[in-house]
């Protein structure tokens, strides 16, 4: 039986959040296993395009043959100069589905997850140089609290960050058992999975920059969708969310919302959505990482509304 690549989290939400026009120009800059492409295509007419994006050499294996599909092998944080290069300056709507693929976190020596022993890589672009074995070995202690602390919301990161930098002075932490052992005694009892899972992802944002990444993106569809596109993005935890709903609701990522000459709040989105849409219950029991997504929708403002 062939393994599924991965399983696309509130696939007909994201849809009727896009309201796809058949004649329009869709962009989706996490393609991965292409379970919200092959959706997307379905509600296109023949003069319909789609753009999709993904960095990881594994994804390529899943491009669609149509006429009408586009894709793109780079990061998203190139949206605005890779669509240029396609002759594309504006389109009708943009999906982000962020996090890290089901199909990453089974590959084991990708070094995505904690159930088997590989080497600390965790690139979702494998040819970047930083990966997560060099940030354990080589960042001062300062700099992993920080990581730790901000990225993975780690309640011991001062310890951990110590603990790391004590352990690899007398032996490289190199492999995913190296991490284990090297902090086995900061781990809480009975939450074990919790905490390396916060680790993990403390050091896979780290390694990605995905938050980074994630700002410029949203910066650049700002300005690639047209008036009354729709920028529809899911996210997986509180850090991604939190720069997505400030993002919508503002035009930026904090700070309060920029003021025209005669105080008019110049708010560059309309939400759709004023709350985050959630998973329902039977989508959850099917698939669990549906418990934690987020989905949040606007549609850009015409010019004179802002």
């Amino acid at each position: 039986m062939e393994k599924v690549y991965h399983v696309p989290v509130m696939l007909q939400e994201c849809i009727e959040a896009l309201a796809i026009k058949p004649n329009g120009v869709y962009v989706d800059v996490t393609f991965g296993g292409g379970g919200h492409s092959r959706e997307i295509i379905k509600h296109l007419g023949e003069d319909g395009r789609l753009y999709a994006f993904d960095q990881d050499p594994d994804a390529l294996g899943n491009a669609i043959g149509d006429e009408r599909f586009q894709l793109i092998h780079q990061n998203f944080r190139f949206l605005k100069n890779s669509l240029r290069l396609y002759g594309v300056r504006q389109v009708d709507g943009i999906l982000a589905d962020l996090g890290v693929s089901s199909h990453q976190f089974d590959e084991a020596d990708r070094g995505f997850s904690i159930r088997f022993d590989a080497s600390l890589d965790m690139r979702m672009d494998q040819s970047g140089d930083l990966d997560a074995a060099y940030v354990l070995n080589s960042y001062s202690e300062e700099a992993l609290h920080r990581i730790f602390g901000m990225y993975g919301e780690v309640h011991n990161a001062r310890s951990l960050a110590k603990t790391i930098v004590t352990k690899r002075l007398t032996k490289p932490i190199n492999t995913v058992a190296d991490l284990k052992e090297a902090v086995a005694n900061l781990v809480p009892r009975g939450k074990e999975n919790k905490y390396y899972a916060q680790l993990f992802q403390a050091l896979r944002i780290e390694v990605n920059k995905e938050l980074d990444s994630l700002q410029e993106m949203l910066l650049q569809a700002k300005e690639v969708l047209k008036p009354g596109g729709r920028l529809v993005v899911m996210s997986y935890h509180s850090l991604e969310d939190r720069l997505v709903k400030n993002f919508l609701a503002k035009g930026k990522f904090k700070g309060d919302v920029e003021k025209d000459f005669y105080g008019n709040q110049m708010k560059p989105f309309e939400l759709i959505s004023k709350k985050a849409i959630v998973a329902s219950e039977e989508e959850i029991t099917r698939n669990s990482r549906a418990r934690s997504a987020k989905l949040r929708v606007a549609a850009k403002r015409e010019e004179d509304e802002q």
